[in-house]
């Protein structure tokens, strides 16, 4: 990997004695990590089925390291949304913003939805996260990241920030702005990102980075707390984007991070070293930075709670009878013959593009209704009448995740949840002892 002359000239100067530190771990290999799925399991049981050694990440408490060797979206485990791959130093924006159930909480740039897999968890599926990216086909990922981690309190939208924040003044309790940056950060992980920085450079981003927080800023309710973050080390789009925020918005407080682990740097402006830096050679993960943002002043305002009370098809109120889980009535909609469990609160959606709102319970198809994957990876254990447990490390797991039929000792009729160990992966049919394979191809194991 050949570094640019220009960045590792801007690197010594910022590092200075620690200069030489990074260069040697740029030469090291990435070190890999996951975050596990809260909603669905807790951090000590997933250690006990995940079979492989793991080394928690400081600053994540869901957060762990695994062996290089170990390829965990391989693993049925995976297919059943107990886990998400994603980088150590990337974890810190959503760990450092302080959301908790009920709240109305925007994701700004999340596509592909790692991050906001990790707020939902936080928020325990409870009030309406909005899960926001100006790329419609970047939110295709996003959809699938928050399906397989069982989301029912999201709003996926795509949409660019100026229109969300005429729309939606000072409504967001929390705020996370993860904005697009030149990648510095990343270099070791992906060296492609550096044929883009020798085209465009972090001068590229900074005026997009200033004008997208001011935008984030007039969303967030009086009170509220907004984090802003990047990859990149560059300062102009880092520090001085924060800076830019303070001098713009006199309502704006930096807050300091209560939590300071060992590796973080503080910024290298002054007045702001209250922001987080990581880097590489300090500690086990790539380079990134956050900043833990307040609003002055107090808000008790809240949105409404949805109340359809809609006309429910009868095949698909027969079929909510055999879930045992707590699908309020109050909250399913009908749209398009499609049947969704919308969030507990509600925003005007209209001329925003909406990519899925709440949880697609499924849809009626000649008259019969057809259950989701998503309901199925929302579901507990023991929430559905008929339900197959399947060994996590057995061939019959597997043989379902590809799409194949299965066979049971056991007699069933009709609708079977199918379950890897004891945590749902997808709807299968069955007239006895055959299970008929129910999962949507997308979703399949390659």
């Amino acid at each position: 990997m050949k570094l640019p002359g220009e960045f590792l000239r801007r690197m010594e100067a910022l590092l200075k004695e620690e200069y030489p530190q990074y260069l040697a771990a740029m030469t090291e290999a990435p070190v890999h990590s996951l975050r596990i799925n809260t909603e669905k399991i807790s951090p000590e049981e997933f250690q006990n089925v995940f079979g492989y050694p793991l080394t928690p990440v400081p600053w994540c408490d869901s957060g762990y390291y695994y062996p290089e060797d170990v390829r965990p979206g391989t693993l049925p485990l995976y297919y059943a949304g107990l886990c998400y791959l994603q980088e150590a130093s990337a974890m810190i924006p959503a760990a450092l913003l302080p959301v908790s159930d009920h709240m109305t909480v925007l994701d700004a740039c999340c596509a592909p939805g790692g991050k906001s897999t990790a707020l939902m968890c936080r928020m325990h599926n409870t009030g309406l996260l909005v899960s926001n990216d100006i790329s419609a086909s970047r939110q295709k990922a996003t959809l699938k990241t928050m399906g397989r981690f069982g989301a029912a309190n999201t709003a996926v939208t795509a949409a660019d920030l100026s229109v969300l924040s005429e729309r939606y003044p000072e409504v967001f309790d929390k705020i996370l702005l993860d904005a697009p940056c030149s990648g510095e950060g990343m270099f070791r992980r992906d060296p492609s990102l550096i044929a883009e920085w020798l085209e465009k450079g972090s001068g590229f981003y900074a005026p997009i980075q200033k004008d997208l927080i001011v935008k984030a800023w007039r969303m967030l309710k009086p009170g509220g707390m907004m984090v802003y973050s990047t990859c990149t080390f560059a300062p102009e789009e880092d520090e001085e984007v924060v800076l830019h925020l303070l001098e713009t918005c006199p309502d704006a407080k930096l807050m300091p991070v209560e939590n300071r682990y060992e590796g973080f740097a503080p910024g290298v402006l002054e007045g702001m070293e209250d922001c987080v830096r990581m880097y590489p050679h300090r500690l086990q993960g790539e380079g990134h930075f956050a900043a833990l943002l307040k609003k002055d002043g107090n808000s008790d305002s809240v949105l409404s709670a949805p109340d359809h009370h809609v006309k429910i098809p009868e095949d698909a109120a027969s079929f909510m009878k055999m879930i045992r889980d707590d699908i309020r009535r109050e909250r399913i909609t009908v749209h398009n013959d499609m049947l969704y469990l919308v969030p507990e609160y509600e925003i005007n959606t209209e001329k925003i593009r909406v990519l899925n709102s709440g949880l697609l319970l499924g849809m009626m198809k000649n008259g019969r209704f057809e259950p989701s994957q998503q309901l199925a990876l929302h579901l507990k254990d023991n929430a559905f009448a008929d339900t197959v447990h399947l060994a996590p490390d057995g061939e019959d797991i597997r043989r379902f995740l590809r799409g194949e039929t299965i066979r049971t000792e056991e007699t069933h009729k009709g609708w079977v949840l199918v379950c890897c160990g004891r945590w749902p992966v997808g709807f299968g049919k069955s007239d006895g002892h055959t299970i008929k394979n129910k999962m949507d191809k997308g979703w399949r194991m390659l």
